[in-house]
């Protein structure tokens, strides 16, 4: 049985969602089934039209499909990400992990593994606390909540947060190579222990 993993994610100039795929990519490699989604786009025109690489992403003819409740149900294992705003996620995707009330009445949520990414602009805008206020949805929900740690010796000496992968975008950069790496070690990382988690399940059904 191969684990499902949604990486669901809300981007508004591209960074959040390099950061995705990157953790897609981490997923896929261990044979996981993964879906790459991102949440809608409710902020005004005008305030997109002020920022030209905010319009220029949205105006991309590769973005990735929007999210539904749907893809939540089918996942065994959520990452979860946004940029930062004000130390929290954007309201998109807040707004989007809102909507998952009826899941929570249903029990739906209970046995999924999820964990957080984030990126911010400068380096002390928040990224630890994104990632914490992104995992109060998974606490009321009722899921296991699996932090990046320091798996390897890349995250310890490298990037150096436990939290979750994340990305400080000085100037307009985009995501290193660095922040790829933590990103895609997050991705395999939440992929084995949901495997490992669903062999376990169905060892325990079998006898």
């Amino acid at each position: 049985m191969k684990p499902k993993i949604l990486v669901v994610y809300y981007s508004a100039t591209g960074n959040v969602a390099r950061l995705a795929h990157g953790l897609a990519k981490g997923a896929a490699d261990t044979g996981a089934d993964v879906r790459i989604r991102r949440v809608a786009e409710t902020a005004p025109l005008e305030a997109i039209a002020s920022n030209p690489r905010w319009s220029d992403y949205l105006s991309r003819d590769d973005l990735d499909e929007i999210a539904s409740l749907d893809d939540v149900v089918w996942a065994d294992g959520m990452a979860i990400g946004s940029p930062t705003r004000f130390g929290g996620p954007a309201s998109q995707l807040k707004a989007f992990l809102d909507t998952t009330g009826g899941l929570w009445m249903q029990g739906a949520l209970l046995t999924k593994v999820c964990t957080a990414f984030t990126s911010a602009s400068t380096g002390h805008g928040g990224v630890e606390s994104t990632v914490l206020a992104i995992n109060n949805h998974c606490y009321h929900w009722g899921t296991l909540i699996m932090p990046l740690g320091y798996p390897d010796s890349h995250i310890l000496k490298v990037t150096g947060n436990p939290y979750g992968s994340s990305f400080i975008a000085r100037s307009g950069s985009t995501p290193d190579e660095d922040s790829l790496t933590a990103a895609h070690t997050q991705g395999a990382r939440l992929a084995t222990i949901v495997g490992d988690l669903l062999r376990g399940r169905r060892e325990s059904e079998m006898t």
